[in-house]
């Protein structure tokens, strides 16, 4: 078994020192559970999948309480968000830092229930699988196509689980199971053909009618199907970047998945040969790059601050990064081999956005360098170009 460090670390051990209480949320077997168990490892554990702890919570939270050893992990806490209440109560009493640390894969009800229990008590952290910084810190290294293929849930890295067998089994059993069960579905064949044409939108505008047209239901349907997958950790939004540089800007947000080996599996990719031929491998490949920067950013504890630009021209900007008062305008092209003509959007738009900072091509090519005021710089390192 491969143990891979996670970056998040010592943002999970800052957090712990000052709250009673660290919320972390991220998709299923994103490794959520590995981390607070190893990081925490003499806390008591309690997982609320297990029926008899959820029965227990659910029926009487005293009872449930008085068994509990404290300091302690709540696994998928978002199953008995009565809990909550009670923890307000206990921390409110004992002020101790690290008490609970709490995980949790479904946000939409849990974030309301946090914001209105533990507000000020709880630091909340979001943990998604692994980056490819962290897969290459442990020794690992895959190209552009295997990294897109195989995605980066750990239980491949860490317990070498067939690619296919993984996202078979992700799909079957938190895609369709957890968001069908939610969502009350009444036509499965229609939710699944709803997802397989989500994943081949990816990386475009969405737009809500035509997905409601091809998978043969409302654009009200469509619209709460879409809220739910971003609130399960599924697939997430990217707004679009407002200024007042024109008044002709999209305004509809882009689609990405919280991670391309889902992806793939729902485009029927099958090896990772099958991606450079792939249509969508540029999108695949935009995707993954969104997702190495927002890893960066979550591991230090912030908050999303990427969007894309797009005037009703077709000019476009694929990621803006805002940095307090400045943004970072960036280009993902998945090509392999240097060409300044990657960076003549970036040029276009320092023209008129003023406040840009560091404007950088990412793409595949291993020649990293610098030229006209524009950085090239290489997918892997994408993330710690970030921190930088």
């Amino acid at each position: 078994m491969q143990d891979i460090k996670r970056e998040i670390e010592p943002e999970l051990n800052r957090c712990a020192s000052f709250f009673p209480v660290v919320t972390i949320l991220g998709p299923r077997q994103s490794g959520k559970t590995t981390l607070a168990k190893n990081f925490f490892s003499d806390y008591s554990y309690i997982n609320l999948e297990e029926p008899e702890y959820y029965e227990i919570a659910k029926t009487d939270i005293n009872a449930f309480f008085s068994m509990i050893k404290m300091p302690v992990i709540i696994d998928e806490v978002q199953r008995v968000p009565e809990l909550l209440h009670k923890i307000q109560a206990m921390v409110d009493k004992n002020k101790n830092s690290g008490q609970f640390i709490l995980t949790g894969s479904f946000q939409q009800g849990l974030q309301s229930s946090i914001s209105q229990s533990l507000a000020g008590r709880t630091a909340v952290l979001t943990l998604l699988p692994f980056s490819i910084s962290e897969i290459n810190s442990a020794g690992l290294d895959f190209t552009r196509d295997e990294f897109l293929y195989q995605g980066f849930m750990p239980r491949h890295y860490s317990e070498n689980q067939p690619v296919d067998l993984l996202y078979r089994s992700y799909f079957q059993t938190y895609v369709e199971k957890d968001v069908q069960s939610i969502l009350n579905v009444k036509d499965k064949s229609k939710f699944e053909k709803f997802l397989h044409l989500l994943a081949g939108r990816i990386g475009q505008i969405v737009n809500y009618e035509s997905l409601a047209n091809d998978s043969g239901v409302s654009r009200t349907t469509i619209e709460q199907w879409i809220s739910v997958l971003e609130s399960s950790f599924i697939i997430f939004k990217l707004e679009p970047y407002f200024e007042n540089y024109t008044k002709r800007l999209i305004k509809s947000p882009k689609i990405y998945f919280y991670d391309t080996g889902l992806a793939a599996y729902l485009l029927r990719i099958r090896n990772s040969e099958q991606i450079a031929r792939d249509p969508l491998v540029g999108n695949l490949f935009e995707n993954m790059v969104i997702l190495e920067i927002l890893k960066a950013q979550y591991a230090k504890g912030l908050e999303k601050n990427l969007y894309y630009f797009r005037d009703s021209k077709g000019f476009e900007i694929d990621l803006i990064i805002a940095n307090d008062r400045n943004i970072i305008p960036v280009e993902i092209k998945s090509a392999s081999t240097f060409n300044k003509d990657f960076s003549k959007n970036l040029k276009k738009f320092c023209t008129f956005a003023k406040n840009t900072l560091n404007p950088t091509v990412i793409y595949s090519s291993q020649t990293e360098l610098e030229s006209e005021g524009i950085k090239y710089i290489n997918f892997k390192n994408c993330g710690k170009w970030l921190s930088v």
